[in-house]
């Protein structure tokens, strides 16, 4: 895993496109734009996946992690999040929010075996009309 620079839009844009609907998957342009917002940072498993999250004050948050689907259910998308949560540990975050739509069982998943709690629910937030679960989990500075 290396850290995600504005110039692999691309390839990260590429990756998104195969992990998500079509009405959801993020171009090469606003991907780019995400990576240039103060605070943000990304990781990429080039031809894998990524993760995509940003810090502002003591708060973080997960703006979009993409795994290829034919390596789902491998322990890459545990390590895309467990990694970004130590980048926005590192960055100062407190906490580490993110969306997930609530059809999405195996994100979901995910994100409930990493320790985060639903806080919030946007309705009909997706294309597709599913709702988004707003999740939050703490974070610890080891020392």
């Amino acid at each position: 895993m290396i850290p995600a620079a504005p110039a692999d839009a691309p390839a990260l844009a590429a990756l998104h496109a195969a992990a998500f609907p079509s009405a959801e998957a993020w171009g090469p342009d606003a991907l780019r734009l995400m990576l240039e917002m103060p605070g943000a940072f990304g990781l990429h498993a080039p031809g894998q996946g990524f993760a995509l999250a940003r810090v502002a004050a003591d708060e973080a948050e997960v703006l979009t992690l993409a795994v290829a689907p034919a390596l789902r259910r491998r322990g890459l998308g545990g390590a895309l999040l467990a990694t970004a949560m130590a980048g926005a540990v590192a960055r100062g975050a407190a906490a580490m929010f993110l969306e997930v739509s609530a059809g999405n069982a195996a994100a979901r998943a995910l994100y409930a075996g990493a320790g985060f709690i639903e806080v919030g629910r946007r309705r009909r937030y997706y294309p597709d009309g599913a709702d988004a679960l707003v999740l939050r989990r703490g974070l610890i500075a080891s020392s």
